[in-house]
């Protein structure tokens, strides 16, 4: 007679390994959503200033700028705006022919900041030449912009100057 063979066990089977790709999902989709939430954020508080505040209706005059200025290259040489450091002023020299019978005004135009904006009266003396004061204008690049008239003509031109101690 047979011997009865020893009860045998089951083999041990291993324990379920966990899949963590559904967890490293759903963090992912997670991060996305946060960051465009995030970035929405931001993008909203940023300010969007136009060139100026009345572009559109600025658009339809184009053509007569353009005559301002096609009016003002017969004396473009004699035209210049200079940065005086040292003295914190701005000096624009129109032509002699302009001098004190020109009437208009100067736009300090910051392109990065239009609530820094400043206008002026034109005031050149009978040499054509204004001084302002630039003591008070925040560092960087600004933009003089003059416009006169002399004679019923209309002229204009304008020059970009970098206001501060980094001069370059």
């Amino acid at each position: 007679m047979p011997t009865p063979a020893a009860p045998t066990t089951p083999p041990a089977t291993p324990a379920p390994r966990r899949n963590y790709w559904p967890y490293a999902i759903i963090a992912y989709f997670c991060c996305a959503i946060i960051f465009i939430i995030s970035y929405t954020v931001f993008a909203s508080r940023q300010r969007m200033d136009l060139v100026r505040a009345d572009y559109y209706d600025e658009e339809i005059h184009f053509q007569k700028q353009i005559e301002r200025v096609r009016r003002t290259d017969p004396v473009n040489a004699e035209l210049a705006v200079n940065y005086n450091p040292a003295q914190g002023d701005i000096r624009i020299q129109l032509p002699v022919a302009a001098g004190p019978a020109a009437t208009g005004r100067v736009l300090l135009y910051r392109p990065a900041d239009a609530r820094l904006d400043e206008q002026h009266a034109l005031q050149p003396g009978p040499d054509g030449i204004q001084i302002i004061d630039a003591r008070k204008l925040q560092s960087g690049l600004w933009k003089v912009r003059v416009e006169w008239t002399r004679a019923g003509q209309e002229y204009y031109f304008d020059r970009a100057i970098r206001v501060g101690a980094n001069q370059g």
